[in-house]
């Protein structure tokens, strides 16, 4: 079916209201449950599990746009084995620490008869039910998971996200670049906080910075539902650091107030992939001017992020200020269409059997987009998708080979500017 919009589903949004995700949940199977199948050449569906609601929401638009884009796309080009791609669930991950959401949300993308799940969003969120979606056979894929746990995790997981040791890396050397010395932490108490604090941490100190306030071990990370940070921030600045870097969700837009209440200079401010958002709607022009920040993926192109405004205002009706993880969830859905091209088959087993390959892991033609590749496929070439995302072949622990991070420095204007890439293996 053609992904739902806001306009004609009401309640139910795609990967929902705004685009861009822990072990054994419930029991076993129910009778209502529509297991993904065995094997087949029917239309190849696809299940979101994404944040409809919660501290992930403003990462929506940008991958609700790109997932609309991707379907837009390969239908267009006469779809997967003749038929159109369909969207059959869009569950909510949620966010905080109610897991009981995307609990549910894995049970209903399991019943849904999918071949693939794409989410969640939150790292944390998708390891606590990847091992339940995945040992029931189906393939799992995420956008914007960062957390180096889940590299390898199971055959049937992969990601056009790079891990955080490439994102942490790169930010760590822009503030030893910017001639920082002392850095202070904040940092929620989750999977990808702790695990982006560590790299961030570790390339610092490698580089001859000291952490003086919140560094791992010290015990000072919040709790991620936690919304007033005065004394996170009183202990932050007094501790005379001379960079301050937030690693945090939607929280950033209680600790930024804290901060300029507090006399904080936010230029020396680093933020990163969860909290690196437009602010012009939020706070007075030049708040976060010379704040910098870091987004794994590549810059979209003006030529694709005229498609993406377009194609969001058309599908939700809204406008679209944001690119973060579009490229990625673009890319998703293009290389499982074209590897259940390649298998001429839509079935979880079969898709899975095919991603490395389609990605360019054996060689192969080169080709970015799914009507140039799926040509390829016909005549029976190998193929290399090159996506929008600038990342390199899946790896042996489905993991992007290598990636693209981009460093931003904010305006007067409270928006992220981009200002350079940095290439990273992973």
């Amino acid at each position: 079916m053609k992904m739902i919009s806001k306009r004609s589903a009401g309640a139910v949004a795609l990967v929902a209201s705004a685009a861009l995700v822990l072990t054994a949940c419930s029991g076993g199977e129910s009778a209502e449950t529509a297991p993904a199948e065995e094997s087949g050449t029917g239309a190849l569906k696809i299940a979101t599990l994404l944040p409809q609601t919660g501290s992930l929401g403003f990462l929506m638009p940008p991958v609700q746009a790109g997932i609309a884009q991707a379907l837009a796309d390969i239908n267009a080009a006469g779809g997967v084995l003749g038929e159109d791609v369909e969207i059959v669930a869009e569950a909510n991950e949620g966010d905080g620490a109610d897991i009981t959401i995307v609990e549910k949300g894995a049970d209903d993308v399991i019943a849904s008869g999918a071949s693939f799940v794409l989410g969640a969003m939150s790292s944390s969120r998708t390891l606590h039910v990847v091992e339940k979606i995945t040992g029931e056979g189906l393939l799992m894929g995420s956008p914007s998971n960062t957390a180096s746990g889940l590299s390898g995790i199971s055959p049937n997981y992969f990601r056009t996200a790079p891990p955080d040791s490439v994102q942490g890396n790169a930010l760590a050397n822009q503030i030893l670049a910017d001639g920082k010395s002392s850095v202070a932490f904040m940092t929620f108490n989750d999977d990808y906080g702790l695990g982006l604090r560590d790299t961030i941490q570790e390339v610092l100190e490698a580089g001859g910075a000291e952490v003086v306030y919140g560094a791992k071990g010290e015990g000072n990370e919040f709790p991620v539902d936690q919304t007033s940070f005065s004394a996170e921030v009183t202990a932050a600045k007094a501790s005379g650091a001379d960079a301050l870097v937030i690693v945090t969700f939607d929280q950033i837009k209680a600790i930024i107030p804290e901060l300029v209440a507090q006399g904080v200079d936010l230029s020396t401010v680093y933020l990163v992939d969860g909290n690196t958002n437009g602010f012009e709607a939020d706070f007075d022009p030049g708040t976060l001017t010379g704040a910098q920040g870091s987004i794994p993926g590549a810059q979209a192109d003006e030529e694709f992020q005229a498609q993406l405004k377009e194609i969001y205002s058309a599908e939700f009706g809204g406008e679209l200020v944001s690119f973060t993880y579009a490229p990625e969830a673009y890319d998703l859905v293009t290389i499982v269409a074209l590897a259940a091209t390649k298998a001429g088959a839509t079935d979880s087993a079969s898709i899975q059997a095919e991603l490395a390959a389609i990605t360019g892991a054996n060689g192969g033609e080169e080709c970015n987009s799914f009507a140039d590749c799926a040509a390829l496929l016909e005549a029976g070439d190998e193929i290399a998708y090159v996506g929008k995302s600038g990342t390199g072949p899946l790896n042996a622990d489905n993991d992007p080979s290598s990636a693209s991070i981009g460093i931003y420095k904010y305006d007067e204007t409270n928006n992220p500017v981009f200002q350079r890439a940095v290439e990273g293996a992973i």
